[in-house]
């Protein structure tokens, strides 16, 4: 599955992913979460611009999936450095799930973010959703207490809980970066 930066036109496809996926939600009782407007396309077009979106493509070059992120270079608890790239969405289209699809991406991203000095993705996430937090965790994340949360995550949950996220629990995951070996 090609995965490749997004193209500025194909950022309403992005939003429709959005839009189908969150139907989803529907039947866990979080209505108002599949309700969410999708990023706008300004929105998209920030991260596209910086470098921190990307999509994956089926066979005619149509995205199926797309993932967002922005760096976040911040010290850790322990006071040194650490560069983070931070998973602001991560979509699969219904249509396209249960395929590695999402996955995929999130690879593709560590391993580029591994190439530029990189240690570690973050996320923030639903912790009770099947497809969010325990998944996530059956990837290698790990979910972050309250002491290793850093300032910029700090700020990502608030702007979350103003949004009205917190109805739902959520927390920040961590993935520590090594690189893979080829089978």
């Amino acid at each position: 599955m090609p995965i490749r930066p997004a193209t500025a036109a194909e950022l309403p496809a992005l939003q429709d992913i959005e839009r189908a996926a969150g139907e989803a939600f529907r039947a866990l009782g979080m209505d108002a979460v599949a309700d969410d407007e999708p990023p706008t396309v300004a929105e998209l077009e920030r991260f596209r611009r910086a470098g921190g979106a990307w999509v994956a493509a089926d066979g005619t070059g149509a995205p199926l999936a797309y993932l967002l992120s922005e760096p976040l270079d911040e010290p850790t608890v322990t006071a040194t450095a650490s560069r983070c790239e931070h998973i602001e969405q991560i979509t699969v289209h219904p249509r396209a799930a249960r395929r590695g699809i999402g996955r995929a991406l999130i690879d593709h991203l560590a391993d580029r973010t591994l190439a530029r000095g990189g240690t570690a993705l973050t996320l923030t996430t639903f912790a009770d959703v099947p497809w969010n937090a325990p998944y996530y965790a059956r990837i290698g994340f790990r979910p972050l207490t309250e002491a290793e949360l850093t300032p910029a995550l700090r700020k990502i949950r608030a702007h979350e809980a103003e949004l009205g996220l917190d109805r739902w629990p959520r927390l920040c995951m961590r993935r520590a970066l090594t690189p893979r070996t080829a089978p």
